[in-house]
C-alpha cells in the first residue's frame, strides 16, 4: 500500500507513547449534576485521549471531530512537544498561509490523535472526520494508514452553503460543499441500510376533480383540507383486510415520509359529517403524487378511530438501500450559528446532521453507545446526543474534549443550555487535566487517587478496562484470559505494606494473584506456595 510522508514523521509516529499519563480532576462548578458518564474534559486532546484510554479503549461505537481544516487562515498553533529539535522549533508558532511546513505540521499533530482515537473505537465503532479541500487528500492517505484501506467505507460530499452565498476571501471557486471521510475500526462493522416505503402509490392514486373550496378543520395538532366525496374517486383499493395494517392511533393524523407512505382512517371524530372525505395535511410534500392522506369511505371498512395503511399485496412493504454519500445540509448549515444559544463563529455543526452520523453509525439500535468528539468545539454533538436519545430512546452517553479556554465560557454553557433545553437528566462532569501519574522522580502522584491508580494498573496489566463494580477492598479485578487476579495495597505514601495477614484477605483459589504494594514483608517460600506475585510501587507499574 502507498504511503505517504513528510516532514517530521519519523519522530511522531511513536509520540502517543511518550505522552504522559494524567490524572483527571474533576470540576463540580462546572458540571451539572453527579456521577455523570457524560464528560467534558478540558485540555489537549492528546494527552486527554491518553487519559481515556484505561476506561474506554475498546468501547466507543462512534467517533465525530471536526479538526482545523488547516486553509492558511485560521492561524493554528503547534503544541505537541515531541523529542525532535526540528519539531520544538514549530512549538507556540501560528500556522497560517505562508508558512511552507503548514502542511507537514497538520499532519504531525493529526498522527497520533488518530492512532489514539483508533484504539478508544470498539471492533463495531467508526468514525467521522469533517475535512475540506485543504487536506482531504492527505488525510485520505493518512487514515488508509493508521485504519487500513480496507477499513475505508466512504467519503461524503456534505453540501453546507447555497451556491449564492459567496464567503469571504479570494478564492477561484466558491466552495458550496465539504466533506466526510468514514472508516471503521474492522470488519465487525457492517454498512448499514436504510428502511425506504416499497409501497406505490400508482396503485391506489385518486383522481381528484376540479376542486372546490376546501374545508380546513384541525385533526389532532394539525390542520388540514376535507375534500368531500364528489371531489374524487377511487381508482382501487387493497383487495383484502390483509392488506391492511393496523396502527393503533387515534384521534390524530399519522404522519407519513418523503417516500410516498399514506394512510386510510376510519375516525368518529369527521365520521358523521365527513363520510369518505380526502384529507390534505400541508408542510409534508403531499404534492408529489396528488394527497397522502385520506378517510377511508365508511361503506368499504369500519372501526373504532384506528388508523389502518394501504400495503399493496404483491411486494414487501418496505426495502433495504444504502445510504447515499451525498449528504445536503445546507439549510440546517445556513441556521447552524442560532442552535445552542452560544455565539461561536464558523465552527458549529447542525445537530442533526450529526444524528443523521449517528444513524449511520448504528447507535440507534445501541441504546448504550458512547459517542466521542477531540475537537468540541461549542459543543454540538453533545447536544446532538441529547436529542438522539430523546428521539431514539436510549442512555447514549457523550464525551468531550476541548482545549481551547472557551470550554468553560461556551462549551460547557451550551451543555449546560442544552440540558435544560430537552430536559435531560443525566447531567455532565466539567474535568481538567490534572498532574501526571509519575512526578519527576517517577513517583506516584500524591493526588492520585486508590481508584485512578488500580484502573490504570489493571489497564496496564491486561489491556482491558476495569468494571468498577468488581472493586471490593484491595482486590481491583479479575482477568480470566491470564487466570489472574490483582490487588492493590495504596492509601498512604509509604505506608502500603503486605504482610502476612493480607494473605487472609484474597480470594481462596487457583489463581495468580498480582498484589501491588511499596513494600512486602513476606518471605519468598510463602509467596510461592499462595500463588502471589509482588509487585513494588512505584518501579513495577508499567509506564503506558
Amino acid at each position: 500500500m502507498p504511503t505517504l510522508n513528510w516532514i517530521g514523521k519519523d519522530e511522531i509516529v511513536q509520540h502517543d507513547k511518550e505522552v504522559k499519563f494524567k490524572l483527571f480532576k474533576k470540576v463540580k462548578g462546572c458540571s451539572v449534576g453527579d456521577k455523570s458518564k457524560n464528560l467534558l474534559i478540558h485540555g489537549d486532546n492528546l494527552e486527554a485521549l491518553k487519559a481515556l484510554m484505561p476506561y474506554y479503549q475498546g468501547q466507543i461505537k462512534c467517533i465525530y471531530i471536526d479538526p482545523p481544516y488547516n486553509t492558511g487562515n485560521e492561524n493554528w498553533v503547534y503544541n505537541d512537544n515531541v523529542n525532535s529539535p526540528k519539531i520544538k522549533k514549530w512549538l507556540k508558532s501560528k500556522v497560517n498561509r505562508e508558512d511552507l511546513t503548514r502542511h507537514d505540521k497538520w499532519l504531525c499533530m493529526m498522527y497520533p490523535r488518530l492512532k489514539l482515537l483508533k484504539e478508544l473505537l470498539s471492533d463495531e465503532g467508526v468514525i467521522f472526520i469533517s475535512i475540506n479541500e485543504d487536506e482531504l487528500y492527505n488525510l485520505k492517505h493518512l487514515c488508509d494508514e493508521i485504519f487500513d484501506e480496507t477499513n475505508y467505507l466512504t467519503t461524503f460530499t456534505v453540501k453546507v452553503r447555497h451556491e449564492d452565498r459567496i464567503l469571504k476571501g479570494d478564492k477561484d471557486f466558491h466552495e458550496v460543499v465539504e466533506y466526510l471521510l468514514m472508516y471503521r475500526k474492522s470488519l465487525k462493522y457492517k454498512p448499514l441500510k436504510r428502511e425506504i416505503d416499497n409501497t406505490s402509490l400508482s396503485e391506489y392514486v385518486y383522481e381528484v376533480k376540479e376542486l372546490k373550496s376546501p374545508k380546513k378543520i384541525k385533526l389532532g395538532s394539525k390542520e388540514v383540507e376535507l375534500l368531500r366525496e364528489d371531489e374524487f374517486k377511487i381508482k382501487k383499493i387493497p383487495p383484502s383486510e390483509k392488506a391492511l395494517k393496523k396502527i393503533n392511533i387515534r384521534g390524530s393524523i399519522k404522519e407519513g415520509n418523503s417516500s410516498g407512505r399514506f394512510y386510510m382512517a376510519y375516525l368518529d371524530k369527521v365520521r358523521d359529517n365527513y363520510k369518505g372525505c380526502l384529507i390534505k395535511v400541508s408542510g409534508m410534500g403531499a404534492d408529489r403524487l396528488g394527497y397522502r392522506y385520506f378517510l377511508m369511505p365508511s361503506s368499504e371498512k369500519k372501526s373504532n378511530g384506528d388508523y389502518f395503511q394501504g400495503v399493496p399485496v404483491d411486494r414487501p412493504q418496505s426495502k433495504e438501500i444504502p445510504f447515499p454519500n451525498y449528504l445536503d445540509f445546507e439549510s440546517d448549515f445556513n441556521r447552524v450559528g442560532y442552535e445552542g444559544g452560544v455565539d461561536f463563529r464558523n465552527g458549529k455543526k447542525p445537530i442533526h446532521f450529526l444524528m443523521h452520523l449517528f444513524d449511520i453509525a448504528g447507535a440507534r439500535s445501541d441504546k448504550e453507545a458512547i459517542i466521542v468528539d477531540s475537537f468540541a468545539g461549542s459543543g454540538s454533538t453533545a447536544h446532538a446526543v441529547m436529542e438522539f436519545n430523546k428521539k431514539y430512546i436510549g442512555k447514549r452517553k457523550f464525551i468531550l474534549i476541548e482545549m481551547e479556554d472557551y470550554a468553560k465560557t461556551i462549551t460547557a454553557e451550551r451543555i449546560k443550555k442544552s440540558i435544560q433545553l430537552e430536559n435531560y437528566k443525566e447531567g455532565f462532569e466539567f474535568c481538567e487535566l490534572g498532574k501526571p501519574l509519575f512526578d519527576e522522580k517517577g513517583d506516584i502522584e500524591e493526588e492520585c487517587s486508590f481508584e485512578q491508580l488500580a484502573t490504570y494498573i489493571y489497564f496496564t496489566e491486561t489491556q482491558t478496562n476495569i468494571d468498577k463494580r468488581e472493586i471490593k477492598g484491595n482486590f481491583i479485578g479479575e482477568f480470566k484470559p491470564k487466570n489472574s487476579e490483582y490487588y492493590l495495597i495504596f492509601k498512604d505514601k509509604y505506608t502500603n505494606v503486605l504482610k502476612r495477614n493480607f494473605i487472609e484477605k484474597i480470594n481462596k483459589n487457583n489463581n495468580k494473584k498480582v498484589i501491588y504494594a511499596d513494600l512486602c514483608l513476606i518471605d519468598k517460600d510463602t509467596l510461592e506456595k499462595n500463588n502471589i506475585q509482588f509487585k513494588q510501587i512505584p518501579y513495577e507499574v508499567k509506564k503506558y
